[in-house]
């Protein structure tokens, strides 16, 4: 039974997203196949928990978007996500929860939470960063960057990273008292969404500053993740060929997850 409510209630919000094109059609099916999951293999703590990070990154993709427009055409990443980018954002939370269900320790859940805290983180900077009246710097150097730019950091995305991480570590307390999944108090696990989320977030600013494939317009001569900009191909500018903005995601959500275990085996003596 539980299987079956996991996949109407995924069906449901991924369908609402599909028609209010956050999702293209891959991406969907990926979200209704992952829901499904998150709710049959684990409970409500698992799916609250994916929606909490769905649903706030979806409205704040679309706060504001008239100034996002050109910002985005340089993002690899956008409001409409494909199979991919959902399965690089949600992909490792529903391997944990499998991992819960097969074999049950806390250390899934410390590692789940730090990894929807890390999306969440990463998207939320994202989104509201790139709101800033003052230019990003670099994660590396701390120069002023082009808005926009992979591995740049600001003081609101900053700001907006920590709201986001501790909302999950909030809403992973909310849920897991619902659940009846055993847990930390409150104030251990906001700390383990802020932490852990922070960690994940400035990882993905540091392999975007670094290892991440990025490239060049050769109209405004502007670095990139997109293989076209300003109606003309792009060429390589620096990174690893294989290092895409998806992995990159994945690599972050790992950073993030592993910072999240260890503080919830510590708050949890």
């Amino acid at each position: 039974m539980d299987w079956i409510i996991g996949a109407v209630c995924a069906s449901m919000v991924a369908g609402a997203a599909y028609a209010k094109k956050s999702l293209t059609l891959s991406g969907c099916l990926a979200a209704i196949m992952m829901g499904t999951i998150y709710y049959g293999a684990g409970n409500l703590f698992w799916f609250g928990t994916l929606l909490l990070f769905f649903i706030t990154s979806t409205l704040l993709s679309r706060f504001r978007k008239d100034r996002k427009q050109e910002l985005e055409k340089s993002y690899a990443k956008s409001g409409n996500r494909d199979a991919g980018q959902v399965m690089a954002n949600g992909g490792m939370g529903m391997f944990l929860c499998l991992g819960y269900w097969i074999f049950p320790h806390p250390a899934w859940i410390y590692a789940f939470i730090g990894v929807m805290a890390t999306v969440t983180s990463d998207t939320w900077a994202t989104e509201l960063g790139s709101l800033s009246r003052k230019p990003p710097r670099s994660v590396l150097t701390w120069k002023v960057l082009t808005p926009g730019a992979s591995g740049g950091v600001s003081l609101l995305g900053t700001l907006a990273a920590a709201v986001g991480g501790a909302l999950i570590g909030a809403g992973a307390f909310f849920f897991s008292w619902i659940a009846g999944v055993e847990g930390l108090g409150l104030l251990s696990w906001i700390f383990v969404g802020l932490v852990g989320g922070l960690a994940g977030a400035f990882a993905d600013s540091y392999l975007g500053a670094t290892v991440q494939m990025m490239y060049r317009c050769t109209v405004c001569g502007r670095e990139v993740e997109v293989h076209e900009h300003c109606g003309h191909p792009t060429v390589r500018a620096r990174g690893w060929s294989w290092m895409s903005n998806d992995l990159v995601n994945v690599l972050s959500s790992v950073i993030g997850g592993c910072v999240a275990i260890g503080l919830g085996n510590i708050l949890a003596l």
